[in-house]
């Protein structure tokens, strides 16, 4: 399953320049966990942190001009850090699977001159087999809509990217042969394309044709990307019949996951209710009632009482709880699962086995979602590891700065010597440090 190793984000906001991970140009840092968990206090972006994905997401559905728009986000300027004409910048390191070479995804957006957010840049590179140094080979370069496009992967060309320019006047970061490589054979390979569109991103179009694998792939990772915005209030709503596979972002068609699940994995879904059910205090059972218009009901039967309880009248902790594990169990889950505070409305004996929970699904050997969360309880973090905890802080001048708990030596010896890490984030010593 695809993985994010590492990613920078420049000019989001209160983002001035953060970077998480390993990069390209970074590969002396640890790539990110496969559970990795950002805390912070209020107001230090924690929101802004997950909104970047959704960003992402939202331009490559959209385009860079209604993404800017969407979600109350305010236009361009809105958006951009404040006291800056530089453009907003993201960029992703991520593995289409463990054997794969990574591949790094670069996007740039500015305002054209009619003050309109369009996409300024765009890159996708990755190293040529057996490159262990050097400049990764960009296979795809879009200045201003214009640019170049290789297929194929490229193993046996030697480019320098030192000279790039010189090939074409178009775009300043083409790629030049060196002396002992096939000139023609990488012509051979190279496309020029030219969008119509300069506010739509070029992997959204040169990721639907069939001979851009590389762009596909990525394409298809950051579509299914899944970015949790669970409401309860929505999962007590009784949707239209009909079986659904994968939760939606609100939560509100739970009760068609459900259906799905009894009628594609009946035998599975009983011992994922039976499991869900020892979880959560006080729930003896949960079982399922279809009714006269083929929907399927949840019941909650509580100890204690004769009769069950429907997801209707049950808390908001409950549903949360129940939702959150029925996504981690999605026979097809998405490859990167973003959830900001989960533990919002949970009892605080659940945040540890709602963690444990999200490590399991995470690091399970079937495949599951690399799990990003924004946090602020520390009940929650003292069930995490130094590895998978970054720390958001603010700084005077305005913009967020980040860092990894386990790059401290004394929090990580401390965390060996049976300290819990949200603990010592309670204290405000992570904070200060």
């Amino acid at each position: 399953m695809a993985k994010i190793e590492g990613f920078r984000i420049r000019n989001y906001r209160v983002l001035k320049d953060i970077t998480i991970g390993k990069l390209w140009n970074l590969q002396k840092v640890k790539p990110l966990s496969p559970l990795t968990a950002v805390i912070g206090k209020n107001g230090v972006g924690k929101s802004t942190l997950f909104d970047a994905f959704g960003f992402l997401a939202d331009c490559l559905n959209k385009g860079v001009e209604e993404a800017c728009d969407a979600n109350e986000r305010g236009g361009f300027e809105r958006i951009r850090s404040q006291g800056t004409a530089e453009p907003i910048e993201f960029e992703i390191y991520y593995k289409q699977d463990g054997k794969s070479r990574p591949i790094t995804y670069e996007l740039t957006i500015d305002l054209d001159k009619a003050n309109r957010p369009y996409v300024k840049k765009e890159r996708l590179r990755q190293r040529r087999k057996g490159q262990a140094k050097g400049r990764p080979f960009s296979f795809l370069i879009l200045n201003n809509g214009k640019g170049k496009v290789w297929k194929g992967d490229l193993a046996g060309l030697q480019i320098d990217e030192e000279k790039e320019n010189r090939i074409d006047s178009l775009f300043s970061d083409l790629l030049e042969q060196k002396e002992g490589s096939s000139f023609s054979e990488e012509i051979a390979e190279r496309e020029s394309v030219e969008l119509d569109n300069k506010r739509k991103l070029g992997i959204a179009t040169l990721g639907s044709l069939k001979q851009h694998t590389r762009i596909s792939a990525f394409r298809s990772f950051i579509e299914s990307w899944y970015l949790s915005y669970f409401a309860p209030a929505s999962a007590r709503s009784l949707p239209l019949a009909g079986p659904q596979r994968h939760l939606n972002s609100h939560g509100d068609n739970l009760g068609n996951v459900v259906q799905f699940m009894e009628r594609q994995h009946k035998t599975r879904f009983k011992k994922i209710l039976d499991r869900i059910a020892k979880k959560i205090p006080g729930i003896q059972t949960i079982d399922t009632e279809e009714t006269q218009d083929g929907r399927l009901l949840l019941k909650f039967n509580d100890k204690g009482f004769n009769d069950p309880f429907y997801a209707q009248q049950m808390s908001d902790g409950t549903l949360k709880v129940f939702a959150y594990i029925l996504m981690l169990e999605d026979p097809t889950p998405p490859p990167f699962l973003c959830i900001e505070e989960p533990e919002n409305g949970l009892y605080h004996k659940l945040l540890e086995i709602l963690a444990t929970e999200f490590r399991s699904h995470a690091t399970g050997r079937k495949g599951g979602s690399q799990v990003f969360i924004t946090t602020h309880q520390p009940y929650f973090v003292d069930a995490l590891l130094p590895e998978e905890v970054w720390i958001l802080t603010k700084g005077d001048n305005g913009f967020s700065s980040i860092s990894r708990a386990s790059n401290d030596p004394l929090v990580k010896n401390m965390v060996d010597e049976g300290l819990p890490l949200g603990g010592l984030w309670y204290s405000d010593y992570l904070d200060a440090r």
